[in-house]
C-alpha cells in the first residue's frame, strides 16, 4: 500500500508525505527475519554506526537514550517507534518494523494519541487494516486534531478501494485547514476514479503548497504515475527525476521509477539505478528482473535470493507479500498459475490499481479470464484510465467464453 502521509519524524526529518509499500503494492517491503521482542530491556538490537555528519544515526542514537532514562515516557517512546518505522520505509529494512513494535508494546493500556497514530501504522504495514483504522479512530478521539491520522485512514480506504469513506477522509483534512495534505489525498482519490486530469492539477496545487522536501518527493512521484497513466512519458520522466534529484532515500520512490523503466523496455538503467539495495526485498525484485531481461550473470543470484526470502516469509505465516510474489511466479519463474493464486489473495486485501495489474497480467497468462473478475469489476466502476491495464482487460474480455 502506498500511501499519502509521513508521520512527524520526530528528530530525523520534518512531517511529510510518505510513499510507502508498505501494506503492499509497489512498496512492500517483504521481511527477511521474523521481529523479535528483546528478552530484556538491557539487550542491544543493533549498533549503528556512528559517522561524522550522519545526523540519522545521531538522532537515532538520541532517541534512544531519552527512553532509557524515562522508559514509562510515552512521549519518548512514539519519537522512537516513529524513527523507527520511518527508516524501515525510507531503507526497504523490515527489521526496523520489529524494533517499533517492541517499543510500543509496553504501553498497551497506556496509550496516547501519538503511540496509537504508530501503532496503527504498524498494523497497516501487517495488514492489519481494520485494526489500524480502529486505532486512528482512537486517536482522533484523543486528538481530534491529529491530522496524520486521518491521513492515514484515507490512505487505508483507498488501498480497499473504499471511495466514499476517502472522500469523507479528504474533507476532514480540508475541515482541519491541511490544505497539502487535503490535496494529496483529493488527487490521489481523483486518480483512482478515472479523473486522471483533475488529479494532476489538484497534485501541482499541492505541490505548490509544500516546502518540505519530503512532501514534495512523494508529490513528485505521484504526479509521475499519474502522467505514466495519462500515456505522458515525457512529463512522467520529468516528474520522476526532479524527485530523485531532491536526494531522499525512498522505496516507492525507487519501486515506481524502476515500474517506469521497465515498462518503457530500459532495463539497463534500472540495473544502474538500484544495484546498491539488494537488501530491500521490493527493489530486489526489479532489479532481478531487470537482470534477467539483460541475461546478467547475477541475476540467477537474485532471484534465488528471492525465492529463499518467498520461502522464508511462508514458514513464518507472512502473507503481506503476495502481490510481490505474484509478480516474482509471473515474470521470473513464468508460473502463470502460481502468479494468479498469489494475485487474487492480494486482490481480497488490497486493491489499489498495481494490485489490479498484477491480477490482470497473471490471469491473461494463465488463460483464466474469470481469475481477474474483480479487477474487471474495479476497472468498470472506478473508470481507472491507465493505458496498459485498459490493453490488458481488453485482451481478457475477447478471451471470455
Amino acid at each position: 500500500m502506498q500511501l499519502f502521509l509521513a508521520p512527524s519524524r520526530r528528530g530525523l526529518s520534518r512531517a511529510g508525505f510518505i510513499a510507502l509499500c508498505v501494506i503492499g503494492g509497489a512498496t512492500a517491503a517483504l521481511c527477511h527475519a521474523a521481529p523479535r521482542t528483546p528478552g530484556a530491556d538491557t539487550e542491544v538490537l543493533e549498533r549503528l554506526p556512528l559517522r561524522p555528519g550522519d545526523e540519522a544515526t545521531r538522532a537515532f542514537r538520541t532517541l534512544r537514550q531519552a527512553l532509557a532514562k524515562t522508559p514509562t515516557d510515552a512521549s519518548a517512546a512514539s519519537a522512537l517507534a516513529q524513527a523507527y518505522f520511518d527508516q524501515a520505509m525510507a531503507k526497504g529494512d523490515p527489521r526496523y518494523i520489529g524494533y517499533a513494535e517492541a517499543v510500543v508494546r509496553p504501553f498497551a493500556s497506556t496509550m496516547t494519541a501519538d503511540l496509537l497514530l504508530v501503532r496503527g501504522q504498524l498494523r497497516q504495514y501487517r495488514h492489519q487494516f481494520e485494526e489500524a483504522l480502529e486505532d486512528f479512530s482512537s486517536a482522533l478521539r484523543l486528538d481530534p486534531q491529529q491530522a496524520q491520522a486521518q491521513a492515514w485512514r484515507g490512505a487505508i480506504f483507498l488501498v480497499q478501494a473504499n471511495y466514499p469513506a476517502a472522500q469523507q477522509a479528504c474533507q476532514a483534512l480540508r475541515d482541519l485547514a491541511q490544505r497539502a495534505l487535503a490535496g494529496a489525498c483529493q488527487g490521489l482519490l481523483q486518480a483512482y476514479t478515472g479523473n486522471l486530469q483533475a488529479a494532476q492539477a489538484t497534485l501541482q496545487l499541492a505541490l505548490q503548497a509544500s516546502p518540505a522536501p519530503e512532501n514534495q518527493l512523494w508529490l513528485l512521484t505521484r504526479l509521475g504515475e499519474v502522467a505514466s497513466w495519462r500515456g505522458q512519458a515525457a512529463q512522467a520522466e520529468q516528474h520522476f527525476k526532479a524527485a530523485l534529484k531532491l536526494g531522499l532515500d525512498d522505496g516507492y520512490l525507487l519501486a515506481a521509477w524502476s515500474d517506469f523503466l521497465l515498462d518503457a523496455q530500459r532495463p539497463a538503467e534500472v540495473v544502474a539505478l538500484l544495484a546498491p539495495w539488494e537488501s530491500s526485498d521490493g527493489l530486489l525484485l526489479r532489479l532481478a528482473e531487470a537482470g534477467t531481461l539483460l541475461k546478467l550473470p547475477a541475476a540467477s543470484r537474485h532471484v534465488q535470493a528471492l525465492a529463499n526470502r518467498f520461502d522464508a516469509a511462508r514458514l513464518r505465516g507472512d502473507a503481506t507479500h503476495r502481490a510481490e510474489e505474484a509478480r516474482f511466479e509471473l515474470r521470473l519463474r513464468g508460473n502463470p498459475q502460481a502468479a494468479l493464486v498469489m494475485a487474487k489473495a492480494n486482490y481480497a486485501v488490497q486493491r489499489e490499481p498495481r494490485d489490479a495489474r498484477i491480477l490482470l497480467e497473471a490471469a491473461l497468462a494463465a488463460k483464466d479470464p474469470a481469475g481477474a473478475q474483480a479487477a474487471l469489476d474495479w476497472l468498470r466502476s472506478s473508470g481507472f484510465q491507465d493505458p496498459h491495464m485498459l490493453a490488458l482487460a481488453k485482451d481478457l474480455n475477447l478471451k471470455t467464453p
